[in-house]
């Protein structure tokens, strides 16, 4: 997997998400007002990767799946993303590697790697 495949966040961007536990992503729905679901991030190589817990059925997840531009809520700042699928093998088996190093022993950590939920992995660029 490697960062010159997207588009890239400035480094101090990459540093935040790399370290933030948690994040908010604000997404909207069609003709609603945005909302925002907390959720797990990760950064590899440079690259930004999410994935939903709930897979599919994931409200977040539908909503950017219609409108990928959305914004991250971290550190205080507001930064707009677009989503793009990521699904070839290299970079969802990255993804899970990724959030079993960054969440080791949480409970929500054998769901996240799951099956079910491998093909709602997304990649995040800068908006």
């Amino acid at each position: 997997m490697d960062a010159t495949d997207c588009g890239s966040f400035d480094t101090e961007t990459l540093e935040l998400f790399d370290r933030e536990i948690e994040v908010d992503i604000e997404t909207w729905r069609l003709g609603g007002d945005p909302r925002r679901t907390t959720i797990w991030i990760v950064v590899i190589d440079g690259a930004v990767l999410v994935r939903s817990w709930l897979g599919e059925r994931g409200r977040w997840y539908q909503e950017i799946r219609v409108e990928p531009h959305a914004a991250i809520h971290a550190g205080g700042r507001r930064i707009p993303v677009r989503a793009i699928p990521a699904d070839d093998a290299v970079t969802i088996e990255a993804c899970s590697h990724a959030l079993e190093a960054k969440y080791p022993g949480d409970p929500a950590t054998p769901q996240m790697v799951s099956a079910p939920v491998l093909g709602t992995t997304l990649r995040l660029e800068p908006a």
